[in-house]
């Protein structure tokens, strides 16, 4: 395992001392916080792994009064590796001023009405697309298209910039509460925007989060606070979509879930503070072939990387973040007490963690939200 060190990973933004933090508040705290965020896919390229770095992200803040939510498209630009990382003390890096090693935020802020519940992007043809979920349970769709393109050409400065009569191309007010599951098929585009007039039923009680399977467009996986995890079929009737249940997947609410794209794998984070991990193969059984334990509070998030098979990660209403490969084995030589020989990676510093994503353009490279703002980092072990 390693733990938050500036000497042991390339974390792009610190939060161990009150110089640094003050630094990240100047580009991260720019209004309310996000509750839920996402990458957004651009054109620079896949499996990137030079400094500095940049990426895209719609983030949906939690204001105190409902008028006053945003989404929030970013680029954050200049990422660079922490000072005194010795992978990073290349002749080029020692020249550089530390002026021009400053992180950049350009942003565009678009008017939501609602706490944004969850946010989730997909790309459709040529536009950058966003669905937000919001506290008053309208589930409305956003282009994003047009927002990106005016933040990619900006420079300078940190910036906001705002749309304020950008509106939802389609709003969806079927829902009769809230809710905070919204998943994107990766396999199915579609070419209308139509609801279905049957909902898949089965739950008893709220749908906490979904995801549809990165291998077979019909199959999605659902998580409850009923305790249960559920696998659907659409191409059946409602009534019989339901292809299998474990009704106690958790000791208690089962809140979110993520399906592995390399192999038939689904993890899952309850309120019992426990990451499951499911085999397809053999999850009518009811038992999970790997069961952790690391955090202390109920799980947030949780999400398989995009480029390594094993390796996933979690955060947890105990401030934690932590990166886990399920290859590992413990090591004869080492003898660390209560440590699971698969925890590869714990980071820490921020405060309510609620969302975690790798970033699937650049291997390794994980972004937080929570109250404290957000965090990018890039543990030199993956």
């Amino acid at each position: 395992m390693e733990e938050d060190s500036a000497e042991r990973y390339n974390e792009i933004e610190m939060m161990d001392d009150e110089e640094e933090r003050k630094k990240a508040k100047k580009w991260q705290e720019k209004g309310w916080p996000c509750l839920s965020f996402d990458t957004i896919t651009d054109d620079l390229g896949d499996n990137r792994t030079g400094f500095p770095m940049s990426c895209y992200l719609v983030g949906g803040t939690q204001a105190e009064k409902a008028t006053n939510n945003e989404l929030i498209v970013m680029k954050l630009s200049n990422l660079n590796r922490i000072e005194g990382d010795e992978a990073s003390d290349s002749e080029d890096d020692l020249e550089e001023s530390p002026q021009n090693k400053e992180p950049q935020l350009h942003a565009v802020a678009i008017p939501h009405i609602g706490t944004v519940n969850r946010v989730k992007t997909t790309t459709l043809g040529q536009s950058k697309v966003c669905a937000a979920f919001s506290s008053q349970g309208k589930v409305t769709l956003w282009n994003l298209t047009q927002a990106m393109e005016e933040i990619s050409s900006a420079e300078g400065r940190d910036r906001i910039m705002k749309r304020p009569k950008e509106r939802p191309f389609f709003s969806f007010i079927g829902h009769q509460a809230e809710g905070y599951a919204l998943s994107w098929s990766p396999l199915k585009m579609g070419g209308q925007w139509v609801v279905d007039q049957k909902p898949l039923t089965g739950h008893m009680d709220s749908v906490e989060d979904l995801c549809w399977s990165p291998t077979e467009e019909t199959m999605l996986a659902s998580c409850s606070a009923d305790h249960s995890i559920k696998l659907w079929d659409t191409r059946s009737p409602p009534s019989d979509a339901c292809v299998c249940t474990v009704e106690n997947a958790h000791k208690s609410h089962a809140n979110v879930i993520s399906w592995n794209k390399f192999e038939p794998l689904i993890v899952s984070g309850g309120d019992d503070t426990t990451l499951n991990v499911w085999s397809l193969k053999t999850m009518q059984y009811k038992e999970p072939v790997a069961r952790f334990k690391q955090h202390k509070a109920p799980i947030t998030s949780v999400e398989w990387s995009p480029h390594e098979t094993t390796t996933l990660i979690a955060s947890g209403e105990d401030n934690q973040v932590t990166i886990w490969d399920l290859a590992l084995e413990a090591d004869s030589n080492e003898n660390i007490a209560e440590v699971p020989p698969q925890l590869l990676f714990v980071h820490m510093g921020q405060q309510e963690v609620k969302e975690v994503h790798w970033h699937s353009q650049i291997p390794g490279f994980a972004i937080t939200t929570a109250l404290s703002g957000f965090n990018v980092f890039k543990p030199t072990n993956l």
